[in-house]
Protein backbone atom coordinates (compact mmCIF):
# COMPACT_ATOMS: atom_id res chain seq x y z
CA UNK A 1 0.00 0.00 0.00
CA UNK A 2 1.59 3.26 -1.18
CA UNK A 3 1.65 5.84 1.57
CA UNK A 4 1.28 9.59 1.28
CA UNK A 5 4.54 11.41 2.07
CA UNK A 6 4.02 14.11 4.74
CA UNK A 7 5.42 17.53 3.93
CA UNK A 8 7.62 19.64 6.21
CA UNK A 9 7.76 16.73 8.67
CA UNK A 10 10.81 17.79 10.69
CA UNK A 11 9.64 21.38 10.73
CA UNK A 12 6.21 20.32 12.07
CA UNK A 13 7.74 18.19 14.82
CA UNK A 14 9.91 21.11 15.91
CA UNK A 15 7.05 23.59 15.58
CA UNK A 16 4.77 21.66 17.94
CA UNK A 17 7.44 21.71 20.67
CA UNK A 18 6.80 18.04 21.42
CA UNK A 19 7.82 16.14 24.54
CA UNK A 20 6.91 12.95 26.36
CA UNK A 21 3.32 12.90 27.61
CA UNK A 22 1.97 15.73 25.44
CA UNK A 23 -1.45 15.41 23.80
CA UNK A 24 -1.77 16.42 20.15
CA UNK A 25 -4.63 16.67 17.64
CA UNK A 26 -4.03 15.94 13.97
CA UNK A 27 -7.05 17.56 12.33
CA UNK A 28 -6.23 16.19 8.88
CA UNK A 29 -5.11 12.63 9.59
CA UNK A 30 -4.77 11.28 6.05
CA UNK A 31 -2.21 8.47 5.96
CA UNK A 32 -0.95 9.47 9.43
CA UNK A 33 2.60 10.32 8.32
CA UNK A 34 2.79 13.30 10.66
CA UNK A 35 0.82 11.50 13.36
CA UNK A 36 3.14 8.52 13.56
CA UNK A 37 6.16 10.74 14.18
CA UNK A 38 4.20 12.82 16.70
CA UNK A 39 3.38 9.63 18.63
CA UNK A 40 7.05 8.64 18.65
CA UNK A 41 8.05 12.09 19.92
CA UNK A 42 5.45 12.03 22.72
CA UNK A 43 6.05 8.45 23.86
CA UNK A 44 5.51 6.62 26.08
CA UNK A 45 2.20 8.12 27.20
CA UNK A 46 1.36 11.10 24.98
CA UNK A 47 -1.95 10.72 23.16
CA UNK A 48 -3.12 11.68 19.70
CA UNK A 49 -6.60 12.50 18.42
CA UNK A 50 -6.75 11.87 14.68
CA UNK A 51 -9.61 13.45 12.72
CA UNK A 52 -10.60 12.85 9.10
CA UNK A 53 -13.90 13.24 7.25
CA UNK A 54 -12.97 10.41 4.87
CA UNK A 55 -13.86 6.98 6.27
CA UNK A 56 -11.29 5.33 4.01
CA UNK A 57 -8.55 7.59 5.40
CA UNK A 58 -9.45 6.49 8.92
CA UNK A 59 -9.18 2.82 7.91
CA UNK A 60 -5.80 3.41 6.27
CA UNK A 61 -4.50 5.37 9.25
CA UNK A 62 -5.50 2.58 11.64
CA UNK A 63 -3.28 0.17 9.70
CA UNK A 64 -0.31 2.50 10.02
CA UNK A 65 -0.89 3.30 13.71
CA UNK A 66 -2.11 -0.03 15.09
CA UNK A 67 1.02 -0.53 17.22
CA UNK A 68 0.24 2.59 19.26
CA UNK A 69 -2.94 1.04 20.67
CA UNK A 70 -5.02 3.21 22.98
CA UNK A 71 -2.63 6.13 22.65
CA UNK A 72 -4.60 7.00 19.48
CA UNK A 73 -8.22 8.14 19.32
CA UNK A 74 -9.79 8.11 15.85
CA UNK A 75 -12.68 10.35 14.83
CA UNK A 76 -14.45 10.23 11.45
CA UNK A 77 -15.71 13.76 11.25
CA UNK A 78 -14.92 17.12 9.69
CA UNK A 79 -12.47 19.12 11.75
CA UNK A 80 -14.73 22.16 11.55
CA UNK A 81 -16.49 20.50 14.50
CA UNK A 82 -13.23 20.52 16.50
CA UNK A 83 -14.58 21.77 19.83
CA UNK A 84 -17.49 19.32 19.82
CA UNK A 85 -15.14 16.45 18.98
CA UNK A 86 -12.71 17.35 21.78
CA UNK A 87 -15.60 17.58 24.24
CA UNK A 88 -17.15 14.26 23.17
CA UNK A 89 -13.79 12.47 23.31
CA UNK A 90 -12.84 14.22 26.57
CA UNK A 91 -9.44 14.84 25.00
CA UNK A 92 -7.75 17.25 27.39
CA UNK A 93 -5.41 19.02 27.84
CA UNK A 94 -4.49 19.81 24.23
CA UNK A 95 -0.81 20.71 23.91
CA UNK A 96 -0.59 20.84 20.13
CA UNK A 97 -2.77 20.94 17.02
CA UNK A 98 -1.73 20.24 13.44
CA UNK A 99 -3.73 21.18 10.34
CA UNK A 100 -2.34 20.12 6.96
CA UNK A 101 -4.64 21.41 4.23
CA UNK A 102 -2.95 19.43 1.49
CA UNK A 103 -4.61 16.48 -0.25
CA UNK A 104 -3.17 13.01 -0.06
CA UNK A 105 -2.16 11.14 -3.21
CA UNK A 106 -4.19 8.01 -2.30
CA UNK A 107 -7.27 10.17 -1.81
CA UNK A 108 -6.99 11.47 -5.36
CA UNK A 109 -5.78 8.33 -7.05
CA UNK A 110 -7.58 5.48 -5.29
CA UNK A 111 -10.94 6.75 -4.09
CA UNK A 112 -12.77 6.73 -7.43
CA UNK A 113 -14.46 10.06 -6.69
CA UNK A 114 -13.25 12.18 -9.58
CA UNK A 115 -10.63 14.25 -7.76
CA UNK A 116 -8.13 13.83 -10.59
CA UNK A 117 -8.75 15.07 -14.14
CA UNK A 118 -6.64 12.12 -15.34
CA UNK A 119 -9.27 9.57 -14.22
CA UNK A 120 -11.71 10.32 -17.05
CA UNK A 121 -14.11 7.43 -16.37
CA UNK A 122 -14.70 8.31 -12.71
CA UNK A 123 -17.90 10.03 -11.52
CA UNK A 124 -17.66 13.74 -10.77
CA UNK A 125 -18.03 13.51 -7.00
CA UNK A 126 -15.11 15.20 -5.16
CA UNK A 127 -16.69 14.97 -1.70
CA UNK A 128 -14.35 14.04 1.16
CA UNK A 129 -17.33 12.89 3.18
CA UNK A 130 -19.67 10.78 1.05
CA UNK A 131 -22.08 10.06 3.88
CA UNK A 132 -23.82 13.39 3.37
CA UNK A 133 -26.12 13.80 0.37
CA UNK A 134 -27.19 16.77 -1.71
CA UNK A 135 -30.45 18.42 -0.75
CA UNK A 136 -32.07 20.62 -3.38
CA UNK A 137 -35.06 21.14 -5.62
CA UNK A 138 -35.04 21.58 -9.38
CA UNK A 139 -35.65 25.33 -9.29
CA UNK A 140 -33.55 26.26 -6.24
CA UNK A 141 -29.78 26.43 -5.73
CA UNK A 142 -28.33 23.34 -4.07
CA UNK A 143 -28.30 24.11 -0.36
CA UNK A 144 -28.44 22.11 2.83
CA UNK A 145 -31.67 21.67 4.78
CA UNK A 146 -30.65 24.56 7.03
CA UNK A 147 -30.20 26.85 4.04
CA UNK A 148 -26.46 27.20 4.58
CA UNK A 149 -23.96 27.04 1.71
CA UNK A 150 -23.09 23.69 0.20
CA UNK A 151 -20.74 21.57 2.23
CA UNK A 152 -20.19 17.85 1.92
CA UNK A 153 -23.62 17.43 0.37
CA UNK A 154 -23.64 18.11 -3.35
CA UNK A 155 -21.23 16.38 -5.70
CA UNK A 156 -19.10 18.19 -8.25
CA UNK A 157 -21.50 16.92 -10.94
CA UNK A 158 -24.43 18.54 -9.12
CA UNK A 159 -22.44 21.78 -8.91
CA UNK A 160 -21.64 21.93 -12.64
CA UNK A 161 -25.11 20.85 -13.70
CA UNK A 162 -27.10 23.17 -11.41
CA UNK A 163 -25.12 26.36 -10.86
CA UNK A 164 -25.60 29.32 -13.19
CA UNK A 165 -22.84 30.45 -15.54
CA UNK A 166 -22.17 33.41 -13.23
CA UNK A 167 -21.85 31.16 -10.17
CA UNK A 168 -19.52 28.75 -11.95
CA UNK A 169 -17.39 31.61 -13.23
CA UNK A 170 -17.02 32.94 -9.69
CA UNK A 171 -16.01 29.50 -8.35
CA UNK A 172 -13.36 28.99 -11.05
CA UNK A 173 -11.99 32.51 -10.66
CA UNK A 174 -12.02 32.72 -6.85
CA UNK A 175 -10.80 29.24 -5.95
CA UNK A 176 -8.79 28.33 -9.03
CA UNK A 177 -7.62 31.70 -10.37
CA UNK A 178 -8.59 30.31 -13.77
CA UNK A 179 -8.04 32.89 -16.54
CA UNK A 180 -10.73 31.43 -18.79
CA UNK A 181 -13.36 31.17 -16.03
CA UNK A 182 -16.05 32.97 -17.99
CA UNK A 183 -15.52 30.98 -21.18
CA UNK A 184 -15.42 27.62 -19.39
CA UNK A 185 -18.54 28.42 -17.35
CA UNK A 186 -20.45 29.41 -20.48
CA UNK A 187 -19.30 26.26 -22.30
CA UNK A 188 -20.45 24.07 -19.40
CA UNK A 189 -23.91 25.64 -19.38
CA UNK A 190 -24.19 25.22 -23.15
CA UNK A 191 -23.00 21.60 -23.08
CA UNK A 192 -25.33 20.51 -20.27
CA UNK A 193 -28.37 21.56 -22.33
CA UNK A 194 -27.70 18.45 -24.40
CA UNK A 195 -26.69 16.07 -21.60
CA UNK A 196 -25.70 16.17 -17.95
CA UNK A 197 -21.99 16.25 -17.20
CA UNK A 198 -21.56 13.18 -14.99
CA UNK A 199 -17.98 11.98 -15.38
CA UNK A 200 -14.51 13.49 -15.14
CA UNK A 201 -14.15 13.01 -18.88
CA UNK A 202 -17.32 14.98 -19.58
CA UNK A 203 -15.94 18.03 -17.80
CA UNK A 204 -12.37 17.67 -19.07
CA UNK A 205 -13.66 17.56 -22.67
CA UNK A 206 -15.45 20.88 -22.21
CA UNK A 207 -12.36 22.53 -20.68
CA UNK A 208 -10.06 21.25 -23.42
CA UNK A 209 -12.51 22.45 -26.07
CA UNK A 210 -12.39 25.96 -24.64
CA UNK A 211 -8.60 25.99 -24.49
CA UNK A 212 -8.19 24.62 -28.02
CA UNK A 213 -10.47 27.36 -29.33
CA UNK A 214 -8.70 30.08 -27.33
CA UNK A 215 -5.21 28.94 -28.37
CA UNK A 216 -6.27 28.15 -31.94
CA UNK A 217 -4.74 24.69 -31.77
CA UNK A 218 -5.81 21.16 -32.62
CA UNK A 219 -3.63 19.56 -29.96
CA UNK A 220 -5.62 17.10 -27.88
CA UNK A 221 -4.20 18.57 -24.66
CA UNK A 222 -2.76 22.09 -25.08
CA UNK A 223 -0.62 22.19 -21.93
CA UNK A 224 -0.38 25.65 -20.34
CA UNK A 225 2.94 26.53 -18.72
CA UNK A 226 3.54 22.90 -17.85
CA UNK A 227 0.14 22.20 -16.31
CA UNK A 228 -2.97 20.53 -17.72
CA UNK A 229 -5.73 23.02 -18.67
CA UNK A 230 -8.18 21.28 -16.30
CA UNK A 231 -5.94 21.66 -13.22
CA UNK A 232 -7.34 24.94 -11.89
CA UNK A 233 -10.99 24.12 -12.56
CA UNK A 234 -10.69 20.81 -10.72
CA UNK A 235 -8.96 22.51 -7.80
CA UNK A 236 -11.68 25.15 -7.67
CA UNK A 237 -14.48 22.59 -7.76
CA UNK A 238 -12.90 20.51 -5.00
CA UNK A 239 -12.58 23.59 -2.77
CA UNK A 240 -16.16 24.63 -3.50
CA UNK A 241 -17.70 21.17 -3.06
CA UNK A 242 -16.10 20.76 0.36
CA UNK A 243 -16.33 24.44 1.39
CA UNK A 244 -12.66 24.19 2.28
CA UNK A 245 -12.08 27.90 2.84
CA UNK A 246 -15.19 28.28 4.97
CA UNK A 247 -14.07 25.34 7.09
CA UNK A 248 -10.67 26.98 7.66
CA UNK A 249 -12.30 30.23 8.76
CA UNK A 250 -14.57 28.38 11.19
CA UNK A 251 -11.95 26.08 12.71
CA UNK A 252 -9.11 28.52 13.48
CA UNK A 253 -10.91 30.24 16.41
CA UNK A 254 -11.89 26.81 17.76
CA UNK A 255 -8.30 25.59 17.61
CA UNK A 256 -7.02 28.52 19.64
CA UNK A 257 -9.85 28.13 22.14
CA UNK A 258 -9.09 24.39 22.46
CA UNK A 259 -5.36 24.76 23.10
CA UNK A 260 -3.98 24.80 26.62
CA UNK A 261 -1.90 27.82 27.59
CA UNK A 262 1.51 27.41 25.97
CA UNK A 263 0.09 24.99 23.42
CA UNK A 264 0.96 25.37 19.76
CA UNK A 265 -0.98 25.34 16.50
CA UNK A 266 0.82 24.47 13.25
CA UNK A 267 -0.97 25.08 9.95
CA UNK A 268 0.24 23.95 6.52
CA UNK A 269 -1.39 25.55 3.48
CA UNK A 270 -0.85 24.89 -0.23
CA UNK A 271 -3.00 27.58 -1.82
CA UNK A 272 -2.51 31.35 -1.67
CA UNK A 273 -6.10 31.98 -0.60
CA UNK A 274 -5.82 29.46 2.25
CA UNK A 275 -2.56 31.01 3.43
CA UNK A 276 -4.08 34.50 3.32
CA UNK A 277 -6.95 33.41 5.59
CA UNK A 278 -4.55 31.86 8.12
CA UNK A 279 -2.13 34.78 8.02
CA UNK A 280 -4.81 37.43 8.52
CA UNK A 281 -6.52 35.53 11.34
CA UNK A 282 -3.26 35.01 13.20
CA UNK A 283 -2.43 38.70 12.82
CA UNK A 284 -5.84 39.68 14.19
CA UNK A 285 -5.23 37.62 17.34
CA UNK A 286 -1.53 38.38 17.85
CA UNK A 287 -0.72 39.65 21.36
CA UNK A 288 -4.39 39.12 22.34
CA UNK A 289 -4.77 35.35 22.56
CA UNK A 290 -1.65 34.14 20.79
CA UNK A 291 1.96 34.83 19.97
CA UNK A 292 2.99 34.35 16.35
CA UNK A 293 6.08 32.14 16.23
CA UNK A 294 6.67 32.41 12.48
CA UNK A 295 6.83 35.99 11.24
CA UNK A 296 7.28 34.52 7.77
CA UNK A 297 5.97 31.09 6.76
CA UNK A 298 8.36 28.14 6.74
CA UNK A 299 8.79 26.56 3.31
CA UNK A 300 10.31 23.30 2.12
CA UNK A 301 14.08 22.94 1.79
CA UNK A 302 15.55 22.57 -1.68
CA UNK A 303 16.15 18.90 -0.97
CA UNK A 304 12.56 18.21 0.08
CA UNK A 305 11.17 20.19 -2.86
CA UNK A 306 13.25 18.07 -5.20
CA UNK A 307 12.30 14.76 -3.56
CA UNK A 308 8.62 15.64 -3.08
CA UNK A 309 7.39 18.20 -5.68
CA UNK A 310 4.10 18.65 -3.79
CA UNK A 311 5.99 20.34 -0.97
CA UNK A 312 7.02 23.26 -3.19
CA UNK A 313 3.84 25.23 -2.54
CA UNK A 314 3.59 24.30 1.16
CA UNK A 315 3.70 27.07 3.78
CA UNK A 316 3.85 26.39 7.52
CA UNK A 317 2.67 28.98 10.04
CA UNK A 318 2.92 28.49 13.80
CA UNK A 319 1.38 30.25 16.79
CA UNK A 320 1.51 29.68 20.55
CA UNK A 321 -1.42 30.29 22.86
CA UNK A 322 -0.74 32.86 25.57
Amino acid sequence: MDRHVPVLLNEVLEALNLASGKNVIDCTLGDAGHSEEILKATSPDGKLLGIDADAESILRAKKFLYEYGDRVVFERNNFEHLQDIVKEQNFQPVDGILMDFGWSSPQFEERGRGFSFAKTDEPLDMRYDTYLKCVHTADEPPLGIDGKPLYGKCTAAEHVNMKSAEELEEVFKKYGEEKLSKEIAAAIVEKREGYALETVGDLVDVILEVYRKKLKTEKEVPWIGGIHPATKVFQALRISVNDELGVIERVLPQAIETLASGGRLAVITFHSVEDRIVKHYFKSQDKKLITIITKKPIIASDQEAEENPRSRSAKLRIIEKM
